[in-house]
């Protein structure tokens, strides 16, 4: 079966691994550079306590069993890429503002979670500021987003798929009612089947209703390694992930089109709220801003399985937790383009007018 995948990004790249295990010919087609888009510029976090709260049933089935996944994924991923994804269960800390919000949390202590009081959760993270406790969930879990999608590339390639980067697709060819392959500035691509994982930009091929949602986030240096804290901490609308020596801070939310210019009312607004829950970080270097593009369809649900034109499939709307369901989207829709899933109807992209 000769599959051509839209965008190389987590999703994309999964998709076209797990293909091309099974047989396939996958070429894949990238707007710019592999996993350089919202995949390089997400957390990383698997973030099923604090992400997920108020999500729908489907959504929060699919994140749990994508988490579940995780580490068998992980494994087979670095041992076929030869890199490692820094794969981290250090869990989360989500930190109360005062002691009614504390209270307010203790009903969600269950299934493993647990509150601490402000000296255990001070015990945990020495550099929190005074006062504060809040929810622990020792299952959360990050990787590094950058690291997996250069390993998820190299698995791609090594299975004996095709990558062209700076290649956008322009068009969908479409016979008799069915989509037969993809035109881009350079060439026409035949296929049996085509996949649309453009990410925020999948909107713009077909009649897809997936927007971008722009995200700034900010790294830190400490000046004494030591002082970074082990588990993610969440509070004051951001969240805290160490990595690498660094403390990242994310992120904000902004529906602004395309844009993907760092601002300084984002960075100020990041690096202050941080300092609420940790103060030392105040005085911390900044290392590096960053913003990426999520995206988000109109439920706030992801699209996934066919779309309305015979031949066609989409991966989009993952919008914040793209890197979560990254190992179960990679084998559902590459059993649901082989016809051997079944579509789950909350994520159905046939769910929107065309």
């Amino acid at each position: 079966m000769n599959i051509v995948i839209i965008g190389a990004g987590v999703a994309g790249l999964g998709i076209g691994w797990r293909l091309q295990q099974a047989g396939c010919k996958v070429t894949i087609l990238e707007r710019a550079q592999p996993a350089m888009g919202a995949s390089w510029a997400a957390a990383g976090m698997l973030a099923v306590t604090v992400e997920l709260e108020d999500a729908a049933v489907p959504e929060r089935t699919l994140a749990l069993r994508a988490h579940a996944l995780w580490p068998g994924f992980a494994a087979e991923l670095e041992e076929t890429s030869g890199r490692t994804v820094f794969l981290a269960s250090n869990g989360a800390l989500l930190l109360a503002r005062d002691g009614a919000e504390l209270e307010a949390m203790r009903p969600r202590a269950e299934g493993g979670l647990t509150i601490m009081g402000p000296v255990e959760a001070h015990s945990l993270v020495p550099i929190l500021g005074p006062a504060l406790g809040g929810l622990w969930s020792p299952r959360e879990a990050h990787v590094d987003n950058r690291a997996l999608g250069e390993a998820l590339t190299i698995a791609f390639l090594k299975a004996g798929g095709v990558l062209y980067p700076n290649e956008p697709a322009v068009r969908l060819e479409a016979h008799d009612g069915k989509v037969t392959g993809v035109q881009s500035p350079y060439r026409r691509y035949r296929a049996d089947a085509v996949l649309i994982a453009a990410g925020a930009w999948t909107g713009l091929l077909d009649a897809i209703p997936i927007e971008p949602v722009k995200g700034e986030m900010i790294a830190l240096t400490p000046p004494d390694l030591a002082m970074l804290p082990k588990p993610v901490v969440w509070g004051e609308d951001v969240y805290c992930v160490p990595r690498h020596g660094r403390l990242l801070i994310g992120a904000t939310v902004e529906e602004a089109g395309f844009d993907t210019a760092p601002t300084r009312a984002a960075r100020d607004q990041l690096w202050s709220r941080a300092a609420k829950l940790m103060p030392a970080v105040a005085d911390w270097s900044l290392a590096d801003h960053w913003a990426g593009l999520r995206p988000k369809s109109p439920d706030g649900l992801p699209l996934l399985g066919p779309a309305h034109d015979a031949g066609l499939f989409v991966a989009g709307g993952q919008y914040r937790n793209g890197i979560l369901f990254t190992p179960a989207i990679a084998q559902d829709m590459a059993d649901l383009i082989l016809g051997k899933g079944q579509v789950i109807a909350e994520f159905d992209p046939r769910r929107f007018s065309k």
